[in-house]
């Protein structure tokens, strides 16, 4: 039986409620029927990926959570407050960041005023210089065009700029795709830095091997549900069982 028919249950008495807690989340495209129950939770301070096959509906969960969706319907509870029925601007201010696949980064602005132009809509957020340690690149580049950059280094600036609002939930889409190894890497340590100063991370990755590095528990998606959660400990020995989910 999938975990997605038990996670939604309250957390055992002594252990943190979750963060995150997704219970029944049905959403639509027009009349295209996408999430069919998605049901998983994210604990504070953990790094979850989200892992299936293109059409899955893993970007859509994440539209879904950040509230971009046209129509959706079950549970999504963030820290308590179920935001079902809020606007999207109403659940960002509880301090949920989403890093599109495309990045979003605007031609017309500059590294500095991409970064600096989201509102800051919770205490605690990074200030530029602390972005600035965790990205060198965006303070050598700062008054270039932000679409001028590398794509590594506008995945850079995308984070960066969530970074700065103080939001403690990060929601990032594909993350490391079409990246060179290196910068690949780049982005796996500043994920674990992230981890390391209290942030929750769900991650839609392709790249499980690039998972592995840096999440604490695994979902698999198939067409719009959870079918299996694997701990990150125990991905070596469920390799093959994930090779048969991603049709690898």
């Amino acid at each position: 039986m999938p975990e997605a028919a038990t996670m939604s249950r309250p957390a055992p008495s002594g252990t943190a409620a979750p963060l995150l807690a997704i219970d029944g989340l049905e959403a639509w495209y027009g009349e295209s029927h996408v999430l069919h129950g998605m049901s998983f939770h994210v604990n504070p301070g953990e790094v979850v990926t989200l892992l299936g096959r293109n059409g899955a509906g893993k970007t859509t969960t994440m539209k879904s959570i950040i509230g971009i969706m046209g129509r959706r319907r079950g549970s999504v509870r963030y820290d308590g407050v179920e935001t079902i029925a809020m606007a999207s601007r109403n659940i960002a201010r509880l301090g949920i960041g989403y890093v599109p696949e495309e990045r979003g980064i605007f031609s017309s602005l500059s590294v500095s005023e991409n970064l600096t132009l989201p509102p800051q809509v919770k205490p605690g957020g990074l200030s530029v210089e602390q972005i600035h340690e965790l990205f060198p690149n965006l303070k050598e580049r700062a008054g270039s065009q932000g679409t001028k950059l590398s794509g590594g280094e506008q995945q850079m600036l995308a984070i960066g700029r969530i970074l700065r609002t103080g939001a403690k939930l990060l929601l990032l889409d594909e993350p490391t795709e079409g990246l060179a190894p290196v910068i690949v890497q780049q982005i796996g340590r500043t994920i674990g830095r992230l981890k390391s100063q209290g942030f929750t991370i769900v991650l839609v990755e392709q790249n499980f091997r690039f998972a592995q590095t840096v999440a604490d528990r695994h979902y698999v998606v198939e067409q719009g549900r959870v079918v299996d959660m694997i701990p990150n400990s125990d991905l070596d020995a469920n390799i093959d069982k994930l090779h048969g989910y991603l049709g690898v």
